[in-house]
């Protein structure tokens, strides 16, 4: 049973659990902040923290023999995914954006930040159950609007139990059942995308899955194909 532990303000529950990893925690502690004063996303973005949404993180410990430490960003989203999924009605379908944004209709649900501290990956989640920003540079969209918000509470017990549930089938079968699992919620093959890699540079191609690693692959215009490992993602 994971040990999940509650507070009404912070600045980012993955600093917290950052310090938690560097005093020795074990795996497995998750920390809920009902508001953060300077949630942050990938690139240090500034993260929407008003109350009503869920923001959390957990401490995964690496052991020997463990897959590489990156493909937990598709352990993260296919355990959000499953999870969100539960608690939308109808049938709203929510894609997985590479690496491991939630979106629906094209309009952000989620995001998750991973952070390496020694032998330990801290990953933070936020969701947006019943509030979503405005102003930002693509459409936000939340669970609200999709049949209901849940209550943060209940939404973090399921994520918990499911992120661990994952946890363990990649430790024992490795990435591959991960990595199907996350092509089966992504949007299809020959979406149009782009990515701004490392160095400013910007690539546009189809989607055409991920390798072995759970690195994005894509075909370009020319009809060969280039593989990212990291960088920003935007569907076109």
């Amino acid at each position: 049973m994971s040990a999940i532990r509650t507070v009404a303000l912070t600045v980012s529950t993955n600093d917290d659990v950052a310090s938690l990893a560097r005093e020795g925690a074990a795996e497995g502690v998750w920390l809920r902040a009902e508001r953060q004063s300077g949630g942050r996303g990938r690139q240090g973005r500034e993260w929407h923290s008003p109350p009503g949404n869920l923001y959390a993180s957990t401490l995964v410990r690496l052991r020997p023999g463990d897959p590489p430490a990156p493909t937990l960003a598709l352990v993260a989203a296919v355990a959000l995914h499953e999870v969100a999924s539960e608690f939308v009605a109808g049938r709203t379908r929510i894609e997985i954006k590479w690496p491991n944004d939630l979106l629906v209709a094209g309009a952000k649900l989620s995001g998750i930040l991973l952070e390496r501290i020694g032998d330990a990956v801290v990953v933070g989640f936020g969701v947006n159950l019943s509030d979503h920003p405005d102003e930002i540079e693509r459409p936000a969209i939340n669970i609200g609007m999709l049949g209901g918000a849940p209550d943060p509470s209940r939404f973090l017990e399921a994520l918990a139990s499911g992120f661990a549930r994952w946890l363990g089938r990649w430790r024992d079968e490795g990435v591959e059942p991960v990595r199907r699992a996350w092509l089966a919620a992504a949007h299809p093959p020959g979406t149009a995308v782009s990515t701004h890699i490392a160095g400013g540079g910007l690539v546009e191609g189809l989607f055409d899955g991920l390798d072995e690693s759970g690195a994005l692959r894509l075909r370009l215009a020319d009809g060969s194909s280039k593989t990212i490992h990291a960088g920003d993602v935007f569907l076109n």
